[in-house]
């Protein structure tokens, strides 16, 4: 860049917005399922449904305006004009940003507006008296320091290229100026703090007021279209799984249903079925080629809708339809109105038998008796049964693996209410305590595990509980134990301390994960009720190289024990507190995990003779 300029040439940056494909996108869905032709740069700029959807914060998918923080301030701005957005868009950058508390009191209480000298009110009366934009800088170094537009430019160079060194000129000559264009001394280091924050990132008026337009046209689709602009973006985003969940549930909270992918209603991209539904589409669906879509799609076009499964089998007629692009076609859900899934996939073959006959005799130019009667047709293709249906969890897991999400439902979702009295919501953990022990469940991703530089293993894991997601963090002592346990797509419980790096997302440093699974449900849950899953002090990173290791007292136990035994247990470790932590030690399913309790006791040989009359000697370890 720099070498560039040297050399006299002009550099030129050209900028790509996705957001103006999602727009052509939505207007053109608009146009074919309305009727309607939307000339996106003449939309009223004072809709009123755009800025109430702005003002509630229903941001997710705009241009600019997404974001936990962006949001925060748009909902105590409730902003009212375009020029609103176009601040925001300029101040939401570092440095500036300082300034949007200021901008939203002086909105809503105008009787505070006031102006360093008055000479500035001609240049920030739009704004409040807020210094917002480069422009403005420009005009007060013109108008209260007696700069030419030429200097006044290179003001503007040193802000949008952050050269601190010439900031710091600029700001000597700045002070010099005001003084001599008649502000005092303080009033001219006053001003200087008002222009500082601009040294680290200042926007021209031109680029904030070209995103504000693009920022509001998006706001007006999605609160005017909502689910045409909504099938447009996840079309955009379909390559980004973390924005195609976010745009699912967003989807399910306006009231839109987004469903899997169906062999008659889907086309390529997801699909605008109503203004209630949208369809996943064909080409989403790993392991289905774009060639066989683009085939099925012609195919539906030419001859209409297929009417069951032979008439599908019969008609499709791409040599690259074979097992894997079908199987991938029932597991996704797209055949469930021809039939159900597990008896469709123990069917495959028989289908594929049917369809390179058909395709044999169409190569040949023969009509069949079948193609004259489709109820000979459907005879011809009798499926054999199956044993039994495909169960929610298996349905869930194809759509994961073929879809990359979870769209009919979510794993946790299954069990989330049996766990509502012991666990924090994952988007509830903006609320709670930094450092403050919590308990979430969801499911796990995104498995990563490393080695320290001491060579001891790690893992960082991503918990989702179908809402909201977070990162977890996993130290070495604590991914010893529950390595066993770390799965992803498995649903489990995790203890962890809430924690917060500068400039960095909420994380969660974990104590101890229990596995959910279906048969292990009811137990995990009476475990919690009788208190028997701890909230330990969580293990941090220095913690875990440095903390000398707690004396525990590991008891061991096999399949779900009675309530009476739970009981007794109680009773013992209630008895005399000490120092040693209790831990189980729990086999189920011919697998054990290990749960920290809250039970600190004093192993005194009294205890242990009555823990071992309970367990037997070999099932209790001091260590």
């Amino acid at each position: 860049m720099k070498s560039v300029e040297a050399a006299g040439l002009v550099k030129m940056d050209f900028l790509g917005i996705r957001n103006l494909s999602i727009l052509g996108d939505a207007i053109a869905i608009v146009k074919r399922t309305k009727g309607l032709d939307i000339n996106i740069e003449n939309v009223a700029l004072d809709d009123a449904k755009t800025f109430e959807l702005l003002a509630r914060g229903d941001t997710m998918g705009v241009f600019q305006l997404g974001g936990d923080g962006m949001t925060k301030y748009l909902t105590e701005l409730k902003p009212t004009r375009i020029e609103d957005i176009m601040v925001m868009v300029a101040l939401y950058r570092p440095g500036p940003i300082e300034s949007i508390p200021e901008y939203i009191r002086r909105k809503h209480h105008p009787e505070t507006v006031s102006y360093l000298d008055s000479r500035m009110e001609g240049i920030l009366d739009q704004s409040y008296g807020v210094i917002v934009y480069q422009d403005d800088v420009m005009l007060i170094a013109i108008h209260l320091a007696g700069y030419s537009w030429l200097e006044a430019d290179k003001l503007r160079k040193a802000m949008g290229k952050k050269i601190p060194e010439e900031m710091q000129k600029q700001k000597e000559k700045l002070l010099e100026g005001f003084v001599e264009h008649g502000l005092s001394k303080a009033k001219a280091v006053e001003l200087w703090r008002l222009i500082e924050p601009f040294a680290a990132y200042g926007f021209n008026k031109a680029h904030a007021a070209s995103y504000g337009m693009v920022a509001y046209q998006t706001a007006y689709m999605k609160a005017n279209y909502p689910a045409e602009y909504m099938t447009a973006f996840m079309t955009a985003e379909f390559g980004d799984l973390d924005k195609i969940a976010a745009a699912v549930n967003e989807c399910r909270r306006m009231g839109i249903a987004v469903l899997p992918p169906d062999i008659n209603e889907s086309y390529k991209n997801f699909t605008h079925v109503d203004d209630r539904t949208i369809r996943f589409g064909l080409v989403v669906i790993k392991g289905i080629g774009p060639e066989i879509v683009e085939s099925l799609i012609t195919e539906r076009k030419a001859r209409g809708p297929f009417m069951d499964l032979a008439d599908m089998a019969g008609r499709i007629s791409h040599r690259a339809f074979n097992k894997k692009s079908l199987e991938a076609l029932i597991k996704a859900g797209a055949l469930d109105l021809f039939g159900e899934r597990r008896t469709l996939l123990e069917n495959v073959d028989q289908i594929l038998s049917y369809n390179k006959k058909a395709l044999a005799a169409k190569e040949q130019h023969q009509v069949s008796l079948f193609d004259l009667s489709p109820d000979l047709s459907r005879e011809k293709l009798k499926l054999h049964p199956a044993e039994g249906s495909a169960s929610r969890s298996e349905k869930l897991s194809w759509e994961k693996e073929l879809l990359g999400l979870f769209v009919t439902s979510h794993p946790w979702k299954e069990v989330a209410e049996k766990f509502q009295n012991h666990v924090v919501a994952i988007e509830d953990l903006a609320s709670q305590k930094l450092e403050s022990f919590v308990r979430v469940g969801g499911v796990l991703g995104d498995i990563s595990v490393i080695t320290t530089k001491k060579g001891d293993e790690m893992a960082f894991a991503q918990l989702n509980d179908g809402h909201a997601g977070i990162e977890l963090i996993i130290f070495p002592k604590v991914y010893q134990e529950v390595r066993p346990f770390l799965e992803e797509g498995s649903v489990c419980l995790v203890s962890a301390k809430l924690s917060e790096r500068a400039g960095e997302d909420r994380k969660l440093m974990v104590n101890s994960i229990i596995p959910v699974r279906d048969e292990s449900v009811n137990e995990v849950v009476a475990m919690l009720g009788e208190g028997m899953w701890s909230a330990p002090p969580a293990v941090s990173d220095t913690a875990a190289s440095s903390a000398p290791a707690k004396q525990t007292l590991t008891l061991s136990l096999r399949g779900r024990p009675e309530r009476e035994f739970i009981a007794a247990l109680r009773e013992v470790l209630k008895k005399e507190s000490g120092p040693v932590g209790v831990v189980l030690r729990i086999e189920s399913a011919d697998r054990w995990r290990v749960v920290e309790t809250d039970y600190l006791v004093s192993p005194t040989e009294a205890i242990l003779k009555e823990l071992r009359g309970l367990l037997g000697e070999e099932n209790i370890v001091l260590s």
